[in-house]
């Protein structure tokens, strides 16, 4: 059997019943024409398209400031007049814009999962792409032909390919730097402070969080230390990277596949229930950050900039306490059992969805063009990451014309997350693993992280199988959608008040027929046949 991997369920899908409602609006209003005026061409033949898109709050309102932007505009003569949204409005605006039938031509950067994608296309907002694809996009063809597991992936239950999508390869298999979601970060200044040793076991974390609250590590005579935050939602600030100390461990998804080939909702394990009650027992001890049930990114990034955590999870400590020696990955450790494991993610540098051309486009081919561009190795590059040459700011790049490759700069302290949403566009692109070396390098905090992956986790990868891409039908991503908008709701809140009540065990069989009511048994049934499927490809 195949081994698979799932990419990131980060985007979130609109409720089965709002979206319903927006692409009734929106096959009302579509009559083929769409409610886009026709691109519109100046004397030089610059044809401008308007195209939707979203960004990060920290970078320039019109794209178009952007140096990439700037430099494909020149090399295109295409225009894109832009309708740029932060991200915690865009899916707002983007349905209200689908529901209004004012369609752009296309939206970039799109966020579509699945179910959205079939529904649209379904309606007849968005069109389907292999046409365009094969007569007028060589760049992502290249794409397809070094990397074909991509098109199955892109391509829907009917044959159609309705989006473009985002790409990005680093390592394979359990050295896939995406094998690992949140990594464990632990204050080694306040270890070393305390004559401590770095905890292998869950009661020795235990003790070292205690003793991080009762003696006073960072020495200013105040109790003011917190032993433990983190972000209580799915993602990379989450802790659950602790549960696989207790069996098969938990995944944003909450699907396992064990080595049998068998989908595991994880959240109804009693690996899990058991590390429920571990994070009660440090909640009584008073160990965990008050705030961590509510807290934002802002919130959480703020106490970790001052050094206030004695143990915290995210993708990068650079990202949160900085990039210096103060805090450094914490192993895995063991449960009571004396086994130690690390979880494998679901997850894929892979996004089906990340742009669409909407039926009120009137000028396909223009489109095309420009969007292949993204697929070109030193566009992707830049797109994913920042670019070079830049006056005004940081640049994450040099550009060696003699090789046509992208180098990375030092980051000289700055955060990267932070310098890729001021510079990087995102949306459609391809980094495929044969690019490092020949049209950019490894940036050095990938290279830690591949470090971290590879002799640190990779040891303790007990799942030999993971969820794999599974392009399911309309009517399987109707009830999946339908079932997970409730499901997910209730495993969470479930969890946020055992975490501080610790009455798991006596509300626990109540629990599981809830799941059931909520239609556990056909999600996981809808789940292992997508597997059963994907493995026999």
């Amino acid at each position: 059997m195949k081994k698979f991997k799932q990419p990131k369920s980060a985007f979130k899908a609109a409720s089965a019943s709002v979206l319903a409602s927006v692409l009734l609006l929106s096959a009302c209003s579509n009559d083929g024409s769409g409610g886009s005026a026709s691109p519109q061409q100046d004397p030089s033949g610059k044809v401008t398209l308007n195209v939707m898109t979203q960004s990060s709050p920290l970078a320039p309102a019109d794209p178009n400031e952007k140096l990439i932007f700037k430099r494909l505009e020149e090399k295109t003569n295409v225009h894109i007049n832009w309708k740029n949204f932060t991200r915690d409005v865009f899916v707002e605006k983007r349905n209200l814009a689908m529901a209004s039938g004012d369609l752009p031509d296309a939206i970039f950067d799109a966020g579509y999962g699945d179910y959205e994608l079939l529904k649209l296309a379904k309606d007849g907002a968005i069109i389907p792409l292999n046409d365009l694809i094969e007569k007028h996009m060589p760049n992502l063809k290249k794409v397809l032909e070094e990397a074909p597991e991509y098109k199955a992936m892109m391509t829907a239950p009917d044959g159609k390919i309705y989006a473009f999508p985002w790409i990005e390869e680093l390592g394979e298999g359990k050295e896939r730097i995406q094998a690992v979601d949140a990594v464990p970060w632990i204050n080694v200044t306040w270890l070393k402070k305390l004559g401590l040793q770095m905890p292998k076991t869950t009661e020795e974390l235990k003790k070292v969080l205690i003793a991080f609250k009762t003696q006073d590590p960072n020495g200013n005579g105040k109790a003011d230390e917190i032993p433990l935050s983190f972000i209580n939602k799915p993602g990379a600030e989450d802790l659950v990277f602790l549960f696989a100390a207790y069996g098969l461990g938990e995944n944003p998804d909450h699907a396992v596949v064990t080595n049998e080939g068998k989908v595991v909702f994880t959240p109804a394990e009693e690996g899990y229930k058991n590390a429920v009650k571990f994070i009660n027992e440090l909640y009584k001890e008073g160990l965990i950050d008050i705030e961590a049930y509510t807290q934002d990114w802002s919130t959480y990034l703020a106490k970790g900039k001052d050094h206030k955590y004695g143990l915290y999870f995210s993708w990068d400590k650079s990202n949160i306490s900085g990039a210096n020696d103060s805090y450094d990955v914490m192993p895995p450790v063991a449960g009571p059992s004396g086994e130690t494991n690390v979880t494998r993610t679901n997850a894929l540098g892979f996004h089906r969805g990340r742009m669409v051309i909407t039926s009120a486009n009137k000028n396909l081919e223009t489109t095309a063009k420009w969007v292949d561009q993204m697929y070109d190795p030193i566009q992707s590059v830049q797109n994913n990451w920042g670019t070079y040459g830049d006056d005004k700011q940081q640049n994450i790049f040099e550009f060696d014309a003699s090789n046509k490759m992208l180098k990375h700069l030092p980051l000289n302290g700055t955060a990267p997350v932070e310098l890729r949403e001021k510079t990087s566009v995102g949306g459609p692109l391809a980094i495929l693993d044969g690019y490092y070396g020949k049209h950019t390098t490894l940036p050095d905090d990938a290279k830690e992280r591949m470090q971290i992956v590879k002799k640190i986790m990779v040891p303790h990868m007990k799942a030999e199988n993971v969820m794999p891409s599974v392009f399911h039908s309309i009517d399987e991503l109707d009830r999946l959608t339908t079932i997970e908008t409730d499901l997910f709701a209730y495993v969470l809140r479930m969890r946020t008040e055992w975490y501080q009540n610790g009455k798991i065990d006596e509300q626990w069989d109540a629990y599981l027929k809830e799941l059931d009511r909520l239609g556990l048994k056909e999600w996981l049934k809808i789940k292992q046949s997508g597997y059963d499927r994907a493995a026999k490809q």
